[in-house]
């Protein structure tokens, strides 16, 4: 394993953060051709062309969209028949996620004011999401979860959920968690067919008001293509997970959490930050020990090799300012004061304080939503939650006193943006 190692002390390290973080978001074009061919198709042929995609690229045999679709009884009965253990943990972090995500609901308001006037807002709720997950060899049911719960507990009215089944593979862990977050709908599709049968409805599924969740390269171009259509949470990129340590972590446990998102993909990214530039040699001889450990270790090994770095950094200080440019997905604290320090991050999607905190515990039971920005985008963006299924609407009722005093103000600056009608309406309230 080859770990890149930077010092900000180097003259050229500004350079070399810059190449390290650099990744390619804009679409590829031969995805993209393809993708627009197949939600045109959907669009127009709606079900048949569905199953003519579903069939050809998950070798299904199916002859009709409904077959497609898997039952309540079904869902019900993955649940019941996995093992005590495995039911036990995805019902406590089903818990743990409600529960966090109950403090996220947002209430509607109001005000009057001295004249009668009264303004407000408004929360409503989506009335149908869907929900897009991975299928086939890779089983995502936190996933599942820490999509469609938030959903639920916003009031959401039905949830859509749309997973691939190649050869017919049913992943019976993906269906309970469905089963248990309330999922009201299943249908075996995937790909960009899905996508485009969730944005724009067709003969057997509903159109949703919003997709949610993560997919391959076609989906997450097909999310591009259909929002304006209907919404969607992010175009989520490759992993990503900085740490900041004092030096005084157990290098084995660091060398972990730094290989926890390198073996997502080969594009995923694992920096660690430290003035202890001893620590950072004990940290990468750990990696190169644990490393041979790992069943996904060609991955790991690409990852750490192509993305990763280990940065000495004059002080935690330092370290703060980088993290906050880099603004990563995860950034965990593994210092001694982990509170006080977060306190000076201004950029993160999720922030892990304390030694004990991995990473991988909000992944899939501390409680917080594990969809994040990544790719830099926490500098404007945040988590899915509560929020991202709900919506606000303004509220506004001016009292006959209000429309006098309001009504000269809009006449004004009506007029002098040249809009006479606009003028006149708030003129014909104005007492002779």
């Amino acid at each position: 394993m080859k770990i890149r190692r930077l010092s900000t002390q180097d003259t050229s390290f500004n350079a070399d953060l810059k190449a390290l973080l650099a990744f390619e978001t804009a679409q590829d074009d031969s995805v993209d051709v393809v993708v627009a061919s197949i939600l045109k198709d959907v669009k127009n042929r709606g079900d048949a062309a569905v199953l003519e995609y579903t069939n050809k690229f998950d070798k299904t045999n199916a002859s009709n969209l409904k077959l497609l679709e898997i039952s309540q009884k079904e869902l019900r009965a993955a649940l019941d028949g996995l093992q005590a253990n495995s039911k036990a943990a995805l019902e406590a972090a089903a818990g743990r996620i409600r529960n966090y995500h109950e403090k996220q609901v947002m209430q509607s308001w109001s005000y009057q004011e001295p004249d009668g006037t009264l303004l407000g807002q408004q929360i409503t709720a989506l009335d149908r999401v869907g929900l897009y997950v991975p299928g086939g060899k890779a089983a995502y049911p936190s996933s599942v979860l820490m999509n469609a719960i938030p959903a639920k507990v916003a009031g959401v009215g039905e949830l859509i959920m749309v997973v691939p089944t190649p050869n017919g593979e049913r992943n019976q862990l993906v269906l309970a968690a469905a089963a248990i977050a309330g999922v009201d709908h299943i249908f075996c599709i995937g790909g960009a067919q899905a996508v485009g049968a969730l944005a724009y409805g067709t003969e057997t599924i509903p159109q949703v008001d919003k997709i949610t969740g993560p997919g391959n390269a076609y989906v997450a171009a097909a999310k591009r293509r259909v929002f304006g259509v209907v919404g969607i949470d992010m175009v989520a990129g490759p992993s990503e997970i900085l740490v900041i340590c004092d030096g005084k972590t157990n290098p084995d446990w660091i060398a972990m959490d730094l290989f926890s998102q390198a073996e997502h993909d080969e594009l995923a990214q694992a920096i660690l930050l430290s003035p202890d530039a001893a620590f950072l040699d004990a940290v990468a001889a750990s990696m190169q020990k644990l490393v041979t450990e790992m069943p996904r270790a060609d991955i790991i090994n690409t990852s750490i090799t192509d993305r990763g770095a280990l940065i000495l950094t004059k002080d935690i200080d330092e370290a703060i300012a980088i993290s906050n440019y880099i603004a990563p997905e995860h950034l965990e604290l593994s210092v001694e004061n982990p509170l006080e320090m977060s306190k000076k991050i201004k950029h993160a999607g999720a922030i892990f304080m304390g030694r004990d905190t991995c990473e991988a515990l909000g992944d899939y039971c501390a409680g917080p939503n594990h969809v994040l920005p990544t790719s830099r985008t926490a500098r404007f963006s945040s988590p899915l939650g509560v929020y991202d299924f709900q919506k606000r609407s303004s509220l506004i009722m001016v009292s006959p006193e209000g429309a006098q005093i309001l009504g000269r103000v809009a006449s004004t600056l009506a007029h002098g943006e040249g809009l006479q009608a606009h003028a006149r309406s708030a003129e014909y309230r104005l007492k002779k």
